[in-house]
Parts: structure tokens; C-alpha cells; sequence
């Protein structure tokens, strides 16, 4: 059963927040069959299988088809988030940043699938129980990181600079940070805290990727609470109890790409709607959720 959230609730990758890490992997995926020229995620699949849950595993597997669950311009969103965010690591390990760290990590196999240089230290963080199950499932698959893993098991509304710093993080050296998939799940003020410490860690020369959602219009977050509903009522009828609209957060918030750029980050990036037609893929259509208008955005800190 899913609750809305609280101060200090958890999860694992099957329930509350941490189940939408395993529809995520479900979407890679789908994505990576459809299109691996595009974006592949050669880990998505089994990671999916090892969590268990049996309707988001048929959806990851095929055996039914994203239609009847997730409608195709969610996968098409899936191809562009990851090549984005695979072209980021790409791009800062072609420049010479040897220290990363992947925020929220969940179900993201890249420091086990991208072609790291000698010497780059992936750091995941996210909860214990994330962790310990992700590094044994692939332990299981006899896979081997690419890059130096650095697991740093904490939740992130407690002291994980602290725990980040106690892995070997060092914050004299450049650092590439992703927050992927992440802002909308934490408070307003949650978010900016964390993108403030992200800062604060940060050596000159630093690059950090994440997503920049505008804040809505008025009536919006009404007709986006009524879509993740009937999204909700799919899973449900598949003998998957789920209400998506209870693990977000809503309300006004400070939109990421200027606060970080206030922060003296500076930013580029590209909307989804405009992603989604660079590389021929399905339109959102009406977007009642404004998805269409959140941008994928990279910086490099200045200062």
C-alpha cells in the first residue's frame, strides 16, 4: 500500500519512492530493445527481474506491452533522459574528471556499463537497503564495475556529505554530480538544500547534470495529480497497488537551472519536447503534466 509522503519514511525498490526506480529501470529497458543505437542499458532487464515485483517485471520483459501500462512516449522520454545523462559522464570523463558521484542511485548500472578511464571514482549514494540489494544482484550477474566503486549506503535527508566524505570523497578535486530522477520527490526546500551542499562540495571546474521542471500554471497540478491517477489505476489493475501522485511533491518550488545558476553554475540544456524532436521521436501531445517543458540541464562551476 502506498502512503503519501512523510518526514522520515522508507522504502525498498518495490514500494513508496523506491518502487518508481524499478519502473524506471522497466522503461531503460523497454528503450534499450527498441533503440539501442540510441540509448542501452544492458542491465535494466535483469535488475528489474531481481526485484521481483511480477507486473513491472512483464512490462521489462515484454511479455506485455508498454501500451497497456506506460504509453510509448514515456519510453521514447526514457531513450533521451539516459543518453542525456550517459553523454554527460561521457563528455566529463573525456575532459578529465576523474570523480563522480551519482545522487539517489537507485537502479543506475553506469558505473558498471560506461567505458570509464583508468582512475574514475564512481561514487553511488543512496539508502542502505538500495544498495546492499543493487551490488549483490549484480554481484549474482558476475559483473564487474568499470570504474572504482564507491558505494556510500545513507539516506540523503541525513548527513551524507558526512558518509560521502568518509568513502574517500575528496572536495579539492573537480566532481561530476548527477541528480537524476530525483528533485521532484524531495520538498521544496530539500531540493535546494541539497543542490546548495552539491555547491558547497564542489571544486571549481565541476559539472553536475539533473532536470529543471518549470513551476506550474495555475489549475496545472490538479490535471497532474488526475493523470498520474489513471496512470495509478493501470498499475492497479495489474495487481500492482500504486498511487503515484502520493510520492511527489507539489507546490512552488525554485526552478533548479536558475538556482544553481545563481549559485555560479553555468547552465545549458534542452527541453524533452525539443529532445524528443531532434532524434524523430513521438510527441507529448496535449502534456497536461507540462512534462514537454522540463529541460535536461548540465553546468560547469565557474567560480
Amino acid at each position: 500500500m502506498t502512503s503519501t509522503r512523510r518526514d522520515g519514511d522508507t522504502w525498498d525498490l518495490a514500494s513508496s519512492v523506491g518502487s518508481t526506480a524499478t519502473m524506471a529501470a522497466a522503461a531503460r529497458a523497454i528503450a534499450s530493445r527498441q533503440d539501442p543505437a540510441l540509448f542501452n542499458d544492458s542491465f535494466a532487464e535483469q535488475l528489474v527481474r531481481a526485484v521481483g515485483v511480477d507486473a513491472i517485471t512483464r512490462l521489462a520483459t515484454g511479455e506485455v506491452p508498454p501500451g497497456d501500462l506506460v504509453e510509448q512516449v514515456w519510453i521514447d522520454v526514457a531513450k533521451i533522459r539516459g543518453r542525456f545523462y550517459d553523454q554527460f559522464f561521457l563528455d566529463v570523463a573525456a575532459a578529465g574528471v576523474t570523480q563522480v558521484v551519482i545522487l539517489a542511485s537507485g537502479l543506475d548500472s553506469r558505473a558498471y556499463r560506461l567505458a570509464w578511464p583508468a582512475g574514475t571514482m564512481v561514487y553511488e549514494v543512496d539508502q542502505p537497503s538500495v544498495i546492499e540489494f543493487k551490488s549483490r544482484a549484480l554481484a549474482e550477474l558476475d559483473a564487474s564495475p568499470t570504474a572504482d566503486r564507491r558505494v556510500v549506503a545513507v539516506d540523503l535527508r541525513e548527513d551524507w556529505p558526512a558518509a560521502l566524505r568518509a568513502a574517500g570523497f575528496a572536495p579539492a578535486l573537480p566532481t561530476a554530480w548527477s541528480a537524476e530522477g530525483l528533485l521532484g520527490y524531495l520538498p521544496p526546500e530539500a531540493q535546494d538544500s541539497l543542490l546548495d551542499t552539491i555547491t558547497a562540495l564542489s571544486a571549481p571546474g565541476s559539472r553536475v547534470a539533473t532536470e529543471s521542471r518549470p513551476n506550474p500554471r495555475p489549475g496545472q497540478e490538479e490535471q497532474t495529480r488526475e493523470q498520474l491517477d489513471r496512470m495509478s489505476a493501470r498499475w492497479r489493475a495489474r495487481s500492482y497497488d500504486t498511487d503515484m501522485a502520493k510520492l511527489r511533491y507539489f507546490g512552488e518550488r525554485n526552478e533548479a537551472e536558475p538556482h544553481l545558476a545563481g549559485l555560479g553554475w553555468a547552465m545549458t540544456g534542452d527541453t524533452i519536447r525539443d529532445l524528443l524532436a531532434a532524434n524523430d521521436l513521438a510527441s507529448l501531445g496535449a502534456d497536461e503534466m507540462r512534462m514537454g517543458d522540463m529541460r535536461y540541464v548540465r553546468g560547469i562551476l565557474t567560480r
